[in-house]
């Protein structure tokens, strides 16, 4: 087992081999990131209003094929927004998965939803269709006014599947049991810009798609984040309600509801369409560096995660699948002991203690997976 990863950690660092130390990803700045700050700073635009606010929103819809794109303070407050308007109320329950990060059910809970979580499948570690038809199938009723927990007796407000690390999962049959049923679709494809599925970019598949630009992501702005949606009533609220509700006006402030102050500011945004510009570049590096894993870890004998059929990823985070949960911590502590950072999968979010109290669906494919999930260096190699 130690020559095995001793062979893993050199091969690693002969990835990176003008460092010393393999972070897992770190970001790269080369393009015009430097200089689109410094024009941002000159404009004295800084905060929520100013041009890049505007060309990021404008990039972004191009890029995956939304009609409108809304810049946001972060991912987790895009997804928060997003369930807003999707109309969550309190107390009302959320379809999720729990091999997710934390942000998902955090912004179920900021408008106290309850999470609920279901399977997901082992080949792209995103919710499983079969799994959210099954639980619906059996634990699920529809009435007059929406479809009902019959277990909780809570409505069934939303669903909000994951694009885990960058791969998509089944989305088009996940958007069709959503439709059937009822259920809002929120895409959290905070992991996969630059994804596709079925030749349509990740986060375009339900009404609401939101992505995150958070310092580890393919592309980072520091912090920031996007909603993306086809539906102009939306847009105009999520714009309306990020900025704190606030009526138009030259001079008045007035504000017509609860809003929040979630929109990008300009700073951000310049740094963002200067990565939005590199993003091609980001992804054939990052698919090159996957190619050379998964043909190392194949002869290896170690089980590297590929884009899963009809897929394209960004390969965001590359993922290995160990035998066991023994041979997942030995590997774990020996790359981290040697100059390679690995982590494991985040804790099934049914595991933490405010959510331990969520209905699951049994979770088979998730716990095998978080016992052998372990992530590997993913950066752009120079």
């Amino acid at each position: 087992m130690v020559e095995k990863f001793q062979k893993t950690v050199d091969f690693v660092k002969s990835q990176y081999p003008d460092k010393n130390f393999i972070a897992l990803h770190e970001p790269a700045f080369f393009g015009n990131e430097r200089n689109y700050v410094l024009d941002a700073i000159d404009s004295t635009f800084v905060s929520s209003v100013g041009a890049y606010v505007n060309r990021f929103e404008e990039m972004m819809a191009e890029l995956t094929g939304a009609k409108y794109a809304i810049a946001i303070v972060n991912g987790t407050n895009a997804l928060h927004i997003g369930l807003v308007l999707a109309g969550v109320k309190s107390n009302e329950e959320v379809l999720s998965q729990a091999l997710t990060f934390i942000a998902t059910a955090n912004a179920i809970s900021y408008i106290n939803a309850i999470p609920v979580f279901v399977d997901v499948d082992q080949e792209t570690l995103g919710m499983s269709p079969q799994s959210l038809r099954d639980f619906l199938v059996h634990h699920a009723e529809k009435r007059a006014d929406g479809v009902y927990n019959k277990t909780s007796g809570r409505r069934i407000a939303a669903c909000v599947p994951m694009h885990t690390f960058g791969l998509p999962c089944k989305i088009d049959e996940i958007a069709a049991i959503c439709e059937e049923w009822g259920i809002f679709l929120v895409e959290d494809a905070a992991e996969s810009l630059g994804s596709y599925y079925k030749d349509k970019h990740t986060g375009v598949f339900g009404k609401i798609g939101v992505f995150s630009f958070n310092g580890n992501k393919t592309v980072t702005c520091g912090g920031g984040g996007a909603l993306i949606t086809d539906d102009e009533e939306i847009a105009k609220r999520a714009k309306h309600l990020t900025t704190q509700a606030k009526v138009p006006h030259k001079w008045e402030f007035v504000h017509d509801e609860i809003g929040y102050n979630y929109r990008m500011p300009n700073l951000n945004a310049a740094l963002a369409c200067a990565q939005l510009e590199q993003l091609p570049l980001f992804i054939e590096n990052k698919r090159v560096l996957a190619e050379r894993y998964l043909d190392f870890f194949s002869k290896m004998g170690i089980q590297f995660m590929h884009e899963p059929q009809s897929s394209r990823s960004n390969y965001w985070l590359n993922a290995l699948i160990m035998d066991d949960l023994e041979e997942r911590n030995a590997l774990l502590t020996f790359t981290n002991d040697n100059g390679v950072m690995t982590r494991p999968v985040w804790e099934l979010m049914n595991r933490l203690p405010m959510f331990k109290h969520c209905q699951t669906d049994g979770l088979e494919n998730s716990i095998w997976l978080a016992d052998r999930i372990v992530n590997i260096p993913s950066g752009f190699r120079p």
